[in-house]
C-alpha cells in the first residue's frame, strides 16, 4: 500500500528533501489552522480561549494523538517543553524508583543533550550516582544489578543504528533497572509498541517526523501503573492538581498530567495538532516497508555510483532506521555542494553525510534524483570549491 502524501505538503519545487529527520517540512494545512487560531481563537476570545477553545485540555488532545503513533495507551502521553526537559523528568523518576542503585546507563551513540541532562541531574543530586557510557553493541552486556536506569536513543542520530526495543526493556526488567526510551528518531518513523514493550518511560521530539515545525513541542509517555508513584523533580503549576487553587504547596495532579510543567505552548501545539492530520488512515507497517524499499534502494545506488562514499549505517534494514548515513573525508563539503543542488540532507561530525526518508512525501524518484546528483558532486570534485568548506553556527 502506499504511503505518499506529497500533495500535503509545502516542498520547494525542484527540491528533494531528505532531511525529515532533522526537520519535517510544512503540511499544508498548517497555515490555516495557525490564521484561524491567531484570528478567531486568540483574537476573538482572548484568556477565554483557555476554556472556550480548550487550550488547556491541547496537551493531553495533541499527546493522545502521537500516542497512537507510538503504541501507547489513551492518557499515558503528555506534551510539552523540550525533548532535554522531557528527558531530565524521566531520568530523575527512574532514579528516585531505583534510590539502592547509582548507574545511569547509555550508549555513546546517544544524541549529546541526553547524556548533559543526566550529567547536570547527577551533579545536582549529589549522591554519588554515575554516568555509565558504553558502546552500543555493549548495553545488553552491560545492564547489571548495579543499574537503576537504562536510558537509550531507539535508533542513532548518526548511524540509524536501532536497538530491539522489546529485548532491551526484557533485559532491563529482568534486572530490577528502569527503561527509557528517546524516541525522537523512531516517532513518526516506525513502528513503536510502547504498552507493549512495557518500558516505564519514554520521550520524544516532534520536528521531525511528525513535521510539528521548528520548536514543536516534545512528549513524554510513563506507564500508566507507575506514573502515581512518580514526584516530579520539576513540579510546574500546571503539574499541579489544583492548579488554580493557587495552593503553596504541590500535589501531583493525576497521572500523566503531573509531568506537565508550565503555561502550554499554543501556537506551537496548534501547528502540532494540524500537522499530525497528515497521518489520518496511515499505517505505520505501510510506512515502514516504504521506508525500507526506500533506503534500500538508496544504499544499493550509492554504492554503484559513488565509490568515495563509505557505508556508515547498517546494511541490515532490520537494524536500521529510516535514515543512511555514508562517511566521506570532506563530508561537510560535499553536503554542502549537495544542499547548493537542491538536495537537501545534513552533515554530522566528524564525517557523515546523512539522509532521511520519509515515504509520506518521498518517493523512488526522488532517490534516484539524489544519487545522480550526488555522484556528479563527487565525480567532479563540485565539493572541493572553497565556499563549500564555510561552516555556519548550525551544520
Amino acid at each position: 500500500m502506499t504511503v505518499t502524501r506529497k500533495d500535503l505538503f509545502e516542498l520547494p519545487e525542484g527540491m528533494i528533501y531528505l532531511d525529515g529527520n532533522s526537520l519535517g517540512p510544512l503540511p499544508k494545512n498548517v497555515n490555516s489552522a495557525l490564521g484561524s487560531m491567531v484570528t478567531d481563537q486568540w483574537g476573538a476570545h482572548l484568556i477565554k480561549g483557555w476554556n472556550v477553545d480548550d487550550w488547556m485540555g491541547q496537551p493531553m488532545r495533541v499527546g493522545n494523538m502521537v500516542g497512537k503513533l507510538v503504541g501507547a495507551s489513551e492518557g499515558s502521553v503528555t506534551m510539552g517543553d523540550t525533548l532535554s526537559v522531557k528527558v531530565y523528568q524521566a531520568l530523575s523518576a527512574a532514579v528516585q524508583m531505583r534510590p539502592d542503585r547509582k548507574v545511569i546507563l547509555s550508549d555513546s551513540g546517544n544524541f549529546p543533550s541526553d547524556l548533559y541532562m543526566a550529567q547536570g541531574l547527577i551533579a545536582q543530586l549529589g549522591q554519588g550516582h554515575e554516568l555509565r557510557i558504553v558502546d552500543p553493541l555493549d548495553v545488553m552486556d552491560s545492564i547489571t544489578d548495579e543499574v537503576a536506569a537504562v536510558m537509550i536513543t531507539q535508533v542513532d542520530y548518526r548511524s540509524g543504528r536501532m536497538h530491539d526495543m522489546a529485548k532491551m526493556t526484557k533485559k532491563a526488567h529482568d534486572a530490577g533497572a528502569v527503561m527509557i526510551w528517546d524516541l525522537a528518531h523512531s516517532a513518526g518513523a516506525l513502528p513503536v509498541d510502547l504498552a507493549g514493550c512495557g518500558c516505564e518511560f519514554a520521550v520524544g521530539c516532534t520536528y521531525k517526523y511528525l513535521n510539528g515545525g521548528p520548536g514543536a513541542p516534545a512528549f513524554i509517555y510513563a506507564r500508566p501503573d507507575v506514573v502515581e508513584g512518580i514526584k516530579p523533580a520539576l513540579s510546574g503549576w500546571l503539574g499541579h492538581d489544583a492548579p488554580f487553587a493557587f495552593e503553596q504547596d504541590y500535589r501531583p495532579a493525576m497521572g500523566i498530567e503531573r509531568m506537565r510543567v508550565g503555561t502550554p505552548p499554543v501556537l506551537q501545539l496548534t501547528a502540532l495538532e494540524a500537522a499530525l492530520g497528515v497521518w489520518d488512515g496511515v499505517e505505520m507497517a505501510d510506512v515502514r516497508a516504504a521506508s525500507v524499499a526506500l533506503t534500500d534502494l538508496f544504499i544499493n545506488e550509492v554504492e554503484k555510483r559513488c565509490p568515495d562514499l563509505t557505508l556508515f549505517s547498517p546494511r541490515d534494514a532490520a537494524e536500521r532506521g529510516s535514515q543512511v548515513s555514508f562517511a566521506h573525508d570532506n563530508a561537510f563539503a560535499v553536503m554542502q555542494a549537495l544542499i547548493a543542488r537542491n538536495v537537501i540532507g545534513d552533515f554530522r561530525a566528524p564525517n557523515l553525510i546523512r539522509f532521511g526518508f520519509t515515504p509520506l512525501y518521498i518517493d523512488e524518484s526522488d532517490v534516484l534524483g539524489a544519487v545522480e546528483i550526488l555522484a556528479d558532486v563527487l565525480d567532479n570534485r563540485i565539493w572541493d570549491d572553497p565556499k563549500y568548506k564555510t561552516k555556519g553556527r548550525v551544520t
